[in-house]
């Protein structure tokens, strides 16, 4: 095999890869292989049909897209790391040559790694932020809690308010027709969750159990079903029930249920710690992106777009498995949601981007300032993961290959690198521009 680099504009670059006519048999034969049991050619037991009866029968050409991908998937990584170029995307192949008894020839165009002009990472100016948490935070936190440890009773003596629960039966019309997905049953639907279109729920509000009326609301012009976009409809609307939420008294009594102290006086002290200490962290993570953010912008780098699509599509893989822990397929969700593979990739591309540019950014920190994770260090997130999938750290250890402990290595090296800007950054006040 033989490989020949082509730099092209944008970081991108061509590998043109030469593979021997004998490894192009090989593989032709092999394809013929695994696929003779699958051919019929009358006159013939199947999978006993000679290569050249079939070749002279469908054409040469038979094996040849088997073989081609078969060769590229092996001789690919070769040529990749042959190259020596720092590749940063999937390759777009094309086949140049493919003729049983020559060289099988095909290109891969990839995107390489941008080169980074680093501006001023020392110095950088982040905006002071204020951590002090005031009683009217405690208190909106105790109420938050007070409503997860309400309980839901009927109300029977007054009409529907903001905040209740109706329990409804509803089918929708248009022009007096009955819609697709415009009818359901017993359905518990909170006032004030904005969960049903336009002013539907504000519409039931002063309504009693077991009255009956007619809903008029109109779809939203970019309704993602496009026959209802935009058209006035008539729900009409059975109300079954009407719930309401009870909270637990504020007192001693509640504190000890919600917390390990007896006192509700303990209970907010507490509380008020833990918001400061929350309230820190996020600080700190906004000062971060900040100062990233800064660094990045006073940078010069050009991102190739086949690296922006392949975050992307990692982006989208990590979406779906937090889709898939929620007990969602994406099919599902993209049912729901009206989206569509090819807008939440698009939707997803400024973040890509952005997350492509940090990183860079603080790779190049790395190099600069010959900052490097320690084994300790990657022992110590070890130990901590172990903690958080609730495993034995040496059975992760285990199960964790080379490539996957480097990746851990890199990532530790990379938030060291946010740690040196952060103890060289200076905090400054809000300005009165920036307030207003």
């Amino acid at each position: 095999m033989s490989v020949q680099v082509e730099n092209l504009e944008k970081n991108m670059a061509k590998l043109t890869v030469t593979v021997s006519a004998d490894k192009l048999e090989k593989a032709i034969q092999a394809a013929y292989e695994r696929q003779k049991g699958r051919i019929r050619l009358p006159g013939f037991r199947v999978g006993k049909v000679p290569r050249k009866m079939l070749e002279k029968a469908y054409g040469v050409e038979i094996f040849y897209e088997d073989a081609a991908n078969a060769l590229i998937n092996q001789e690919y990584p070769d040529a990749m790391e042959e190259s020596g170029l720092d590749i940063v995307s999937r390759p777009n192949i094309d086949i140049e040559q493919i003729e049983s008894g020559k060289e099988f020839i095909f290109t891969a165009e990839v995107a390489v790694r941008p080169e980074v002009k680093l501006g001023e990472y020392k110095g950088v100016a982040v905006t002071k932020i204020d951590t002090g948490v005031t009683d009217e935070e405690v208190d909106a936190e105790i109420e938050n809690t007070r409503n997860m440890q309400s309980r839901t009773v009927e109300v029977t003596d007054r009409p529907i308010q903001e905040g209740d629960t109706a329990v409804i039966d509803f089918e929708g019309f248009v022009d007096g027709v009955p819609f697709e997905g415009g009818k359901g049953e017993n359905h518990p639907l909170e006032i004030g969750s904005h969960s049903f279109i336009d002013t539907f729920e504000e519409q039931l509000v002063g309504k009693n159990a077991e009255d009956e009326v007619d809903v008029n609301v109109t779809f939203p012009e970019q309704y993602h079903a496009e026959e209802l976009a935009g058209k006035p409809a008539v729900f009409k609307v059975k109300i079954h029930e009407i719930r309401a939420k009870e909270l637990p008294e504020l007192d001693d009594e509640f504190a000890s249920l919600v917390s390990e102290f007896e006192t509700l006086a303990e209970y907010k002290e507490d509380l008020k710690k833990k918001l400061a200490e929350r309230k820190e962290e996020t600080a700190k993570r906004t000062k971060e992106e900040e100062a990233v953010q800064k660094i990045v912008e006073k940078s010069e780098m050009e991102i190739p777009e086949p690296m922006i699509d392949m975050q992307c599509e990692n982006m989208a893989r990590d979406f779906e498995a937090r889709l898939m822990q929620q007990g969602l397929s994406m099919e599902q969700y993209m049912q729901f949601s009206g989206m569509t593979m090819e807008k939440l990739l698009e939707q997803m591309r400024p973040d890509a981007e952005k997350r492509i540019k940090n990183s860079l950014v603080l790779e190049e920190i790395v190099k600069a300032e010959n900052i490097e994770a320690s084994e300790d260090d990657v022992e110590a997130e070890l130990a901590k993961m172990a903690e958080n999938y609730g495993m034995d750290a040496d059975k992760l250890k285990e199960q964790m290959g080379e490539s996957e402990r480097e990746s851990i290595k890199k990532e530790l090296s990379l938030q060291k690198a946010v740690e040196f800007v952060m103890e060289h950054a200076e905090e400054q006040e809000k300005s009165d521009s920036e307030e207003a």
